[in-house]
């Protein structure tokens, strides 16, 4: 479902930027909870991807900004496409967990 969508870049923000945001920010992890055991930022939740896609609903709402992460952008980056089609106010973490070299890792 998610590879037939228009590759269009949508608004994106930089993994290390987000330590301006901990704890302001609603920020979603889509990876598996075995990769997000692995380490996460602090304050984000783990909704993995096909469960976040397939009820957006459960876990958002549309009068709301989130912030989209997995480990390199690219998930996140299908997802934000996807939710953005659906009404959702979402920004596309660049780089992912891999990328970060902040200090609010967990």
């Amino acid at each position: 479902m998610l590879g037939l969508l228009k590759n269009t870049p949508g608004k994106t923000i930089p993994v290390n930027k987000l330590d301006e945001l901990i704890e302001k920010a609603d920020i979603i992890d889509i990876r598996e909870p075995y990769e997000y055991k692995t380490g996460s930022l602090r304050s984000t939740k783990n909704i993995p991807m096909d469960k976040l896609i397939a009820n957006p609903e459960t876990h958002m709402k549309r009068d709301k900004t989130y912030y989209i992460m997995c480990q390199s952008g690219n998930r996140s980056r299908q997802t934000c496409m996807y939710l953005t089609k659906q009404g959702y106010d979402v920004i596309n973490v660049l780089g992912g967990i891999g990328a970060y070299t902040g200090s609010n890792r967990n």
